[in-house]
């Protein structure tokens, strides 16, 4: 058998050639942990809503791989040391940071899993992959908890201007077409040094500051909180916890292996063991959109028509509001419901709910986007603004909203 060559350029849509730089890196990208993100959608159900919104976990991690490269370019060349180790590190860790997301990403975290976060997954498929590759990920891991003695390398994976978020906005409003979300990623990246330690952005760079937390405030209503996309992703969740309940109940329900065993076995943090991990390796968004086409002409009238609607992208109706649903706004639609097809209150309560949701652009209490003047100075973005108050976008903006089928007046 021919050696394979390792050296090889993919070609992005958004970045043009991606170079992957080195036999490890390519070796990861190779192993079926990281293939699995090519089947695990980067916007959950969001494609009901913008139909070019097809772009998968596998998409991002290399786009955010190839934005740490240029970050770390820009940065030696403005004297700050960086060693051959440490890059190859910080590669590593932007692209294995999301390699612990499940199917449909966000939309069902913490429902096959109990309070399991995407990140803590990651970081068991990350050591998991250290015992493989011969601890060559130690540094990378060191670097992703934030336990490395340079804070500034951590920044650049995870803060509120890291290379993820500067790859996901930009090219997510790419494939969902909503331009107002599109960042000059090329712009904040060449803007970028390191001050005592800390990522900072040179003062040149504000006003591409500015117009990254307006972008991503922007993205967040127009897409990641588009009421179409919060009704599907709601009726995801519920089908799956629906599965869930009956198969507590004993009723066989038709999935896959690797989805049967997270329907049966109420997995938490603390049982997850190797083998668990294994498990949920071979789960993706196949395995959910194939059991609800079985699903879709089960006898349960919840789990049938959960799966039917989602399926034939026949959903709910949505009323959004500034303050909380009353009870007696919710309560006669849920019994409206429920006595039409002769259900429990448990059984109307899957298409008949209410909630919340929130944006917050930007956080002044949290990693904040520090600009860097000519004089040395520091100062959070959000105090050294002059065109517009960023101060009002650190602000938690939060909507309810009540959710019930369309038959319902």
């Amino acid at each position: 058998m021919k050696s394979q060559n390792k050296l090889k350029i993919i070609n992005d849509p958004i970045y043009g050639f991606i170079t992957i730089e080195g036999t490890l890196i390519f070796d990861l990208i190779e192993h079926p942990y990281f293939q699995r993100l090519r089947r695990i959608s980067q916007m959950g159900m969001s494609y009901l809503v913008y139909p070019g919104a097809h772009h998968t976990r596998f998409h991002h991690a290399l786009g955010a791989m190839f934005l740490m490269q240029k970050a770390t370019q820009v940065l030696e060349l403005k004297g700050v040391s960086i060693s051959k180790e440490e890059k190859e590190a910080l590669q590593i860790a932007i692209l294995l940071h999301d390699i612990g997301h499940g199917p449909f990403s966000h939309a069902l975290e913490n429902c096959i899993i109990d309070n399991v976060s995407h990140e803590h997954i990651s970081l068991l498929f990350m050591n998991e992959l250290n015992k493989n590759f011969n601890n060559r990920l130690t540094l990378a891991i060191s670097i992703f908890k934030n336990e490395y003695d340079r804070k500034f390398l951590h920044q650049l994976i995870s803060s509120q201007l890291d290379m993820d978020r500067l790859d996901y906005l930009r090219r997510d409003s790419f494939y969902t077409g909503v331009s107002e979300g599109s960042v000059n990623s090329e712009r904040l990246i060449a803007m970028l040094n390191v001050h005592e330690d800390n990522l900072v952005v040179e003062e040149n760079g504000i006003y591409s500051v500015e117009k990254f937390i307006i972008a991503r405030r922007l993205m967040y209503w127009q897409v990641y909180l588009h009421k179409t996309g919060i009704v599907a992703e709601q009726l995801l969740l519920r089908a799956v916890r629906r599965a869930k309940e009956l198969t507590k109940q004993g009723e066989a329900l038709p999935a896959s292996e690797a989805l049967l065993y997270f329907l049966e076995h109420p997995i938490t943090k603390g049982h997850f063991s190797g083998e668990v991990l294994d498990t949920f390796s071979k789960l993706d968004d196949f395995d959910i959109m194939s059991a609800m086409k079985a699903w879709a002409s089960n006898s349960d009238f919840v789990l049938r028509n959960l799966s039917q609607m989602l399926l034939n992208r026949d959903l709910l109706k949505i009323e959004l509001s500034d303050g909380p649903i009353s009870e007696s706004k919710y309560k006669p639609k849920l019994d409206s419901f429920r006595k039409e097809h002769n259900l429990n209150d448990n059984e109307a309560s899957y298409f008949v709910f209410t909630g919340e949701i929130f944006n917050q652009a930007y956080n002044m209490d949290r990693d904040t986007i520090n600009i860097l003047y000519k004089n040395g100075n520091v100062k959070d973005v959000a105090k050294a603004s002059d065109q517009l108050n960023l101060k009002t976008l650190s602000k938690k903006v939060v909507k309810h909203y009540l959710c019930y089928p369309k038959s319902i007046n």
